[in-house]
């Protein structure tokens, strides 16, 4: 682990292109970015000047899932869509 940083989702997806988020971190890292401890993009860090920065190379999508009507997360098994691809 090259560092952590928590905030909330509004101020994450609040963030555009060029925003920074400082961690601790080498030049030659490769990193895997995590929302509520599951992966949802990799990337390589960027150092410029005395800035550490993350390049997003890659977002990882996770599989779609349907619930019947009334189904709360957590509530029995869920099944998963095998080939469908969910928006993140």
């Amino acid at each position: 682990m090259l560092g952590r940083s928590h905030m909330p989702l509004h101020m994450l997806l609040r963030m555009g292109r060029g925003a920074v988020i400082e961690l601790e971190s080498t030049e030659t890292d490769m990193v895997e970015i995590l929302a509520n401890d599951h992966p949802i993009a990799r990337g390589q860090i960027v150092v410029t000047g005395n800035r550490i920065a993350i390049e997003v190379t890659e977002l990882i999508r996770r599989p779609a899932v349907i619930r019947e009507p009334g189904m709360t997360i957590g509530e029995g098994e869920v099944p998963v869509l095998e080939h469908a691809e969910a928006l993140l």
